[in-house]
């Protein structure tokens, strides 16, 4: 089997494509592009496909990464994969580097409210990320669990124009044990200042020196 890296962005209505859909949709885009993917054995043979970190509902990104198991080591012709509006694949490549090694992930966010936000409420979203003690409950694989997320928020940044009403956020949030999220972010915020609508998108991934993962 030959792996080949996709690099592709989920912006727009496609953004509500579930994790689930979005590998069907790839994979039929693949078929009709006639590009030749390798399958598992079994009575239940799937292609070989693993993004790298699955985006949650809602959430937009530049930056997602998927592999691929192909039959050849020929790089494919992105341009003869069609696929829904808002997903656009930039480009494959041969992998040098493991998923694994992603540690960081850089997010941008606007937060809309439903009046004008002034410098308090920068103090105040900034406040909800000041200290060593920042607890979210947090589902994984065993339920529902308290996670102090504080070491895992490297970075985060809140700023707004006078006279508007959203707020720009910028973030650089742990990729891996755990993974962080959007919604993680979004509901230590809710706790002080509760956006009637988010906008939230990744803009790229990093390893653990803090250096463009691709």
């Amino acid at each position: 089997m030959y792996k080949i890296r996709f690099r592709y962005s989920k912006t727009g209505k496609a953004r509500y494509i579930s994790h689930l859909d979005l590998m069907s949709t790839m994979r039929r885009a693949f078929l009709r592009a006639e590009i030749g993917l390798n399958y598992s054995g079994g009575f239940n043979p799937h292609p070989y496909m693993s993004v790298a970190l699955p985006l949650p509902v809602g959430c937009g990104s530049v930056c997602e990464l998927l592999d691929v198991g192909l039959t050849d080591d020929t790089i494919p012709d992105i341009g003869s994969v069609e696929l829904p509006d808002g997903i656009i694949i930039e480009k494959a490549y041969k992998p040098e580097r493991r998923f694994n090694e992603i540690a960081w992930i850089k997010i941008n966010g606007i937060l809309h409210y439903d009046n004008t936000v002034d410098n308090d409420i920068i103090d105040k979203l900034t406040n909800c990320f000041t200290g060593d003690n920042i607890v979210i409950s947090k589902r994984t694989k065993r339920g529902q669990k308290d996670i102090n997320i504080a070491p895992f928020v490297k970075k985060i940044k809140f700023s707004a124009n006078k006279g508007e009403s959203t707020v720009t956020m910028t973030a650089m949030i742990s990729a891996s044990n755990p993974t962080l999220n959007t919604g993680d972010l979004l509901s230590v915020i809710s706790k002080s200042f509760k956006p009637v609508y988010s906008d939230m998108k990744r803009i790229d991934i990093y390893d653990l020196n803090m250096l463009l993962f691709n």
